[in-house]
């Protein structure tokens, strides 16, 4: 399932070599949540983790993500997987015009628009949108 987050880059890390077959970088984006903005990180990996190679911190960034959860150990995991990155007001979905270009959305609580999950029940598998990484 699918979501999406507006905000400002704050920080963009290096791509880390994990072991010798996974690599993964983070970035953390400003969201506006009312008085107190939040810092969210997020994750690339494998061939994702230059999607974010064309941003600066200070890009306004829209990021559709999975939210991705483990258990070890009885410690559990929840980890915010990013797989598309757009500049801010240039999403397919909308226009940029109006009022929705002052300040960040907050991270919508249903599945984003453009995700594979929200096609019409009436399309088939060669209309699937391949990109996701599982």
């Amino acid at each position: 399932m699918g979501y999406k987050a507006e905000g400002k880059i704050v920080k963009i890390f290096d791509t880390e070599q994990k072991s010798a077959s996974f690599s993964a970088r983070e970035f953390v984006i400003e969201v506006a949540d009312g008085q107190y903005p939040q810092m969210v990180k997020f994750q690339l990996v494998q061939d994702k983790c230059s999607l974010v190679d064309d941003y600066n911190e200070g890009d306004e960034i829209e990021v559709e993500f999975d939210l991705r959860g483990r258990e070890w150990n009885e410690k559990y995991f929840t980890n915010l997987q990013a797989w598309r990155i757009g500049r801010a007001g240039e999403s397919s979905g909308g226009s940029s015009s109006g009022s929705s270009s002052n300040a960040p959305s907050a991270p919508s609580a249903s599945p984003a628009s453009t995700t594979p999950a929200s096609v019409s029940s009436s399309s088939n598998a060669a209309d699937f949108d391949d990109d996701i990484p599982f």
